[in-house]
């Protein structure tokens, strides 16, 4: 990947936390995949439409959008070799051959100018060093009147996840979850943050609706107590705390998602996010 400057981005994603997405692929898709739907329908994505998925990971989001575009074709970029890997796999798989995935950093990738009719992103553009710069570079990639949605994180408390994990207080070194604002999952937790991004790197026609999905995160509560823990997150807070924390954590964490448990013992959790929307202006040269 010659084109970087997500430097730590992509030492996360081509390590640890990149092998754990991958091998965990099904689960995570399993967690967010109810927002796939509302975000291709925001996208319009149908016919022969060019679809570039920003952060695409395993790929479900991309096979999707090339599916909705049998005659067009999509592009899933990710600075993550593993979870590229799985993607690539799971096309193949499909039997889908309008579809490919490069590895790279949105924010600075060649893009073709005016190469893709629509841009998607499920969770993939809250992490970039400067967001505006990477707006802008996606925008280039759009033709004019070219369309830009994407799913990402509104305020932690209205996300069921944070909550349990922040009942780990006593045991666990739980920070902060970020700001608008600032580098991290939160950082467009904003909507008055997302217009002002999106404005600065050329987009019109800004609109953020709240989503809400309740995800599946485990069969059980200590499944999914487990599976919390066993992300980069919670892997980094357990390391922090002694045996006997880690213990009490773990227990305390099945115990508070018990209350999230179906008859069945499915564990859902809500996710609230905002849907966005945004348009490369007609006529746009493409230059900002």
């Amino acid at each position: 990947m010659p084109d970087i400057v997500n430097t730590e981005q992509a030492q996360a994603w081509n390590g640890p936390e990149g092998a754990h997405w991958a091998r965990n692929q099904d689960r995570w898709d399993a967690v967010n995949e109810g927002f796939n739907e509302p975000l291709l329908d925001a996208a319009g994505i149908t016919g022969e439409h060019r679809t570039l998925d920003l952060g695409c990971g395993s790929g479900q989001t991309t096979r999707l959008a090339a599916l909705r575009a049998p005659q067009g074709r999509a592009l899933g970029l990710d600075l993550s070799g593993p979870m590229l890997a799985e993607a690539r796999a799971r096309a193949e798989q499909e039997s889908l051959v309008n579809v490919s995935f490069v590895q790279g950093d949105a924010q600075v990738h060649p893009f073709e100018e005016g190469a893709f009719d629509t841009a998607i992103s499920r969770y993939g553009v809250m992490f970039f060093t400067d967001p505006v710069a990477a707006f802008a570079n996606v925008g280039r990639a759009l033709r004019p009147g070219g369309r830009l949605a994407f799913v990402c994180p509104a305020d932690a408390t209205l996300n069921d996840w944070v909550a349990a994990v922040s009942s780990l207080r006593d045991f666990l070194p739980v920070g902060d979850f970020g700001r608008p604002g600032l580098p991290g999952m939160f950082s467009l937790a904003s909507p008055d943050r997302i217009r002002d991004v999106l404005t600065a790197a050329g987009f019109t026609g800004i609109t953020s609706n709240q989503v809400q999905v309740h995800g599946v995160w485990g069969r059980g509560a200590g499944d999914a107590a487990d599976f919390l823990l066993g992300t980069g997150p919670g892997r980094h807070l357990m390391e922090q705390a002694d045996t006997t924390a880690r213990a009490r954590a773990r227990r305390t964490l099945t115990d508070r998602l018990r209350n999230h448990e179906s008859a069945d013992g499915t564990v859902r959790l809500r996710s609230t996010s905002w849907l966005v929307t945004a348009d490369r202006p007609t006529g746009s040269s493409g230059r900002r």
